[in-house]
C-alpha cells in the first residue's frame, strides 16, 4: 500500500511540475507578444548603440535607457539639452519612453512620448511587436505619425 501511495504522490506531483511548467511557458510567450523586455537599438550601419528597457504598469508601458553601447564615456553622459525634469540628469537609467498604451482591437501601442537625448527632443512614438516577439518596431514621429522615421529593436536574450 506504501508503494502505491509513494507512487500516486509521484505520478501528482509529476503533473503538478508539467502544469506550472506549461503556465510559465504560456507567461513567457505572452510577454514575447508585448513590448516589456530589454531591447537593443541598431543604428543605421548595424551597429549596436542601446539597450532599452520597457516596463509596464497600469496599463502604461515606459522605457528607459539601460546600457549605452559602443561609447566610451557612456556612464558619465548627461541629457544636457534635456528641456524639462530630465535635463543634467545622467542617461543611463533615464526614462525616454512613456505613456505609451496597448491600442484597443489593434497590435500598436500608441500615445507616448520618445526622447531623444542626443537632442533633448521629445515626439510622438507609437510601437509594435514584431517576429513573433523578436523584433519592436518604433515609430517616432513629430506630429503625426506620417512625419517620422521607424526603427527595428531586437529583443535581448
Amino acid at each position: 500500500m506504501k508503494a502505491i501511495l509513494n507512487a500516486s504522490s509521484w505520478r501528482r506531483l509529476c503533473v503538478a511540475v508539467a502544469l506550472s511548467g506549461n503556465t510559465l511557458f504560456a507567461m513567457a510567450a505572452a510577454d514575447m507578444q508585448t513590448p516589456v523586455g530589454v531591447w537593443q537599438i541598431v543604428d543605421e550601419t548595424g551597429d549596436p548603440k542601446a539597450l532599452i528597457t520597457i516596463t509596464e504598469k497600469d496599463g502604461e508601458y515606459t522605457g528607459s535607457l539601460t546600457k549605452s553601447l559602443g561609447r566610451s564615456d557612456a556612464l558619465e553622459r548627461r541629457c544636457n539639452d534635456c528641456t524639462d525634469w530630465r535635463k543634467g540628469k545622467k542617461l543611463q537609467g533615464l526614462q525616454i519612453i512613456r505613456g505609451l498604451r496597448k491600442a484597443p482591437e489593434s497590435d500598436e501601442y500608441t500615445g507616448g512620448r520618445i526622447l531623444d537625448p542626443d537632442s533633448g527632443s521629445e515626439y510622438g512614438v507609437k510601437m509594435r511587436v514584431v517576429d513573433g516577439g523578436e523584433k519592436l518596431e518604433v515609430r517616432g514621429y513629430f506630429g503625426i505619425s506620417l512625419l517620422g522615421r521607424t526603427q527595428t529593436w531586437i529583443r535581448e536574450r
